[in-house]
């Protein structure tokens, strides 16, 4: 039987309610390391469809109030839930604290007005709907009524940002929902210590009693069986990987809908005009390893594949300049991972073919940059950079895919030629190299308005006038 002194607890929050409880113990996906949590409460964790949703008639100026005193509070450093968070999910995630604290500390930055207003206009043509009844009537004189009514949604979070947290919360929030945040093992601390927040500043705020957040082991049927059904929740608002995409589909059917941000995987692509001199060289792959090491290479806007153009030994003086920006950064991180064994010996077998593939740096998880002819066939991941060299940038569009996410391009006047071709491939985004992590506020997120999505519409038909 495992010893409960050295194993760190998560509890749950269930509509306004902690729960603590060491009854399961669970292991982290990453880490490998126990933590212990209470059992699933099923029947609090499921609303009757006889009840309207708390939030529904809460004005959404007064929700965005109080989303940003959230955020003041996520953001004060004597706040001893975020403390406490942090210092728990040190245990559990690949990220070093620093990193994670900063990571929690930035996210909050969300919680601003100006930034939610974009979001819901940019998501609403009339964000009216997300408030009242709106009346509408087409050229036959038909009158109607339209509502972005409160959904009932089941967040599936990811591991890898804590930022994650704190978007589905305001999101979740500004739509009015019923929301049940699944955590995942790398993080089952950063959504409880949220809510126990919102909770401190008033436990009986409708966007308190409208949030519920526990863990489970993904798949477990035993659990997902009783609850991902459309008896109590009208969406699956899923992050992750294949697997866990793959695992929530499965219950998806009429009236149960998924809404997926499911893996993606960005690129660079670097024209020879970066390699015209070597100044010029050196700030592009600055420029380059600040997209490799967006979160530490864990976010899905993080580059895995630089395109470059050119031949292979300016190609090779642009991979040496890589290496030093990346190996920096990842000294400056503080994240001294080691390389997972399977792809230590993935690119150590790619080392002994000198005439195929160059390297630069070692497989410690310090650093490591990969020059090949076409993409290696693993995930780059760790501070691991894979140069592909390219003739020509047109050559690069052939890897685009719908799993392309954001692509990093230089030189600047020469995106506007490629945009087409990069959404005909399936890519969803192209930014200035450098620029993967930032992004324009209330646009597309993986090639959708997340919060038209996450709403039910409802019409009511009024005749014709």
């Amino acid at each position: 039987m495992a010893n409960l002194d050295n194993i760190v607890s998560a509890p749950f929050f269930v509509c306004g309610e902690l729960m603590e409880s060491n009854d399961v113990i669970q292991r982290s996906r990453d880490l490998g390391v126990s933590f212990a949590t209470p059992s699933i409460p099923f029947d609090r964790l499921v609303a009757p469809r006889t009840e309207v949703p708390p939030l529904l008639n809460v004005p959404l100026s007064e929700i965005i109030d109080f989303l940003i005193l959230t955020g003041e509070k996520i953001r004060d450093p004597k706040n001893e839930f975020m403390a406490e968070c942090i210092d728990r999910m040190c245990s559990t995630h690949v990220l070093p604290r620093e990193v994670v604290g900063a990571q929690a500390m930035h996210a909050a930055a969300y919680l601003d007005r100006r930034r939610l207003m974009a979001e819901v206009e940019q998501n609403f043509s009339d964000p009216r709907v997300l408030d009242a009844w709106v009346p509408k009537a087409d050229f036959t004189g038909r009158k109607s009524f339209v509502r972005a009514f409160a959904p009932r949604l089941i967040h599936v979070l990811p591991g890898n940002s804590p930022g994650v947290a704190v978007k589905s919360i305001a999101q979740g929030a500004m739509v009015k929902a019923i929301n049940l945040f699944k955590m995942s093992s790398s993080d089952p601390f950063t959504m409880v210590a949220i809510l126990r927040i919102m909770a401190e500043i008033d436990p009986g705020h409708p966007i308190v009693r409208s949030m519920s957040a526990a863990y489970w082991r993904g798949g477990d049927d035993a659990v997902e069986r009783v609850l991902y059904r459309p008896q109590f929740f009208d969406k699956i608002v899923a992050w992750g990987g294949g697997d866990a995409i793959n695992n929530v589909a499965k219950y998806i059917g009429p009236g149960f809908q998924l809404v997926s941000f499911d893996p993606k995987t960005s690129i660079s692509m670097v024209g020879r005009e970066a390699l015209a001199d070597d100044v010029i060289l050196d700030l592009v792959a600055d420029l380059t390893s600040m997209d490799v090491m967006t979160l530490n290479q864990e976010a899905c806007v993080a580059s895995r594949f630089q395109f470059v153009e050119g031949t292979q030994a300016q190609v090779d003086r642009f991979c040496a300049a890589l290496h030093k920006h990346i190996a920096r950064r990842a000294e400056e991180s503080g994240d001294v991972r080691p390389m997972a064994m399977d792809m230590k010996e993935e690119i150590e077998s790619l080392m002994m073919m000198d005439d195929e593939y160059g390297v630069w740096g070692k497989t410690d998880g310090k650093g490591l940059v990969i020059r090949s002819e076409e993409p290696v066939d693993f995930h780059p991941i760790n501070k691991t950079a894979n140069v592909v060299r390219v003739d020509s940038l047109d050559h690069a569009v052939k890897w685009v895919n719908v799993a392309t996410q954001t692509v990093g391009f230089y030189p600047f006047e020469r995106m506007p030629a490629y945009r087409d071709r990069l959404a005909a491939g399936g890519a969803q985004r192209v930014v200035h190299l450098g620029e993967a992590g930032p992004a324009t506020i209330g646009n597309p997120h993986d090639a959708m308005y997340p919060l038209h999505r996450f709403v039910h519409w409802m019409v009511h038909e009024d005749g014709v006038a």
